[in-house]
Parts: structure tokens; sequence; C-alpha cells
């Protein structure tokens, strides 16, 4: 399965990893300079949460961000048969 947030589209996006070697001129130094660069993967903080979809709780892969800002509405805790009982 990709990764991929099922509510804003957000996936894994590509960088680099900068190596620097040198100290900063505002340090005293003759500058950083850059030696070498990485290929890396910026992936997307997915979870799997249970969601309310009209009237059906389904599961979804979605990113922490939409998570944090409430764009889904949870399922209200279920009673257990001990509590009922």
């Amino acid at each position: 399965m990709s990764r991929v947030c099922q509510l804003c589209g957000r996936h894994t996006q590509v960088g680099n990893q900068v190596t620097r070697r040198g100290i900063a001129k505002k340090k005293g130094g003759i500058g950083r300079r850059v030696t070498g660069r990485n290929k890396r993967n910026f992936a997307p903080n997915l979870q799997y949460v249970r969601a309310m979809e009209g009237t059906r709780v389904v599961r979804k892969r979605i990113c922490t961000r939409c998570l944090k800002a409430g764009k889904i509405q949870k399922p209200a805790p279920q009673q257990s048969k001990k509590a009922a009982s």
C-alpha cells in the first residue's frame, strides 16, 4: 500500500541529505562547503484511524496533520458488555 493520506493526499516526497564541512563565517571560519548529497525520502506520518463515514465506521490511513486539525469524526466509544450488565 502506498504512503498516501486518504484525506488530503499527502505522500512521500524526495529530497537531499546535504553533508557539509567547515566553520561558518560568522563563527570565524572560511565558510561552509558542501561535500556530498544523498537522496532521501520524506514520508508523512500516517496512522490508521477508525472514522465515521456517514453512518458506518471505516478504517482510514490519515496523516497526523489531518488528525490534529480534526478533519475526521471519530466514532463514539462503545460500551463494554461488563459495564452494561
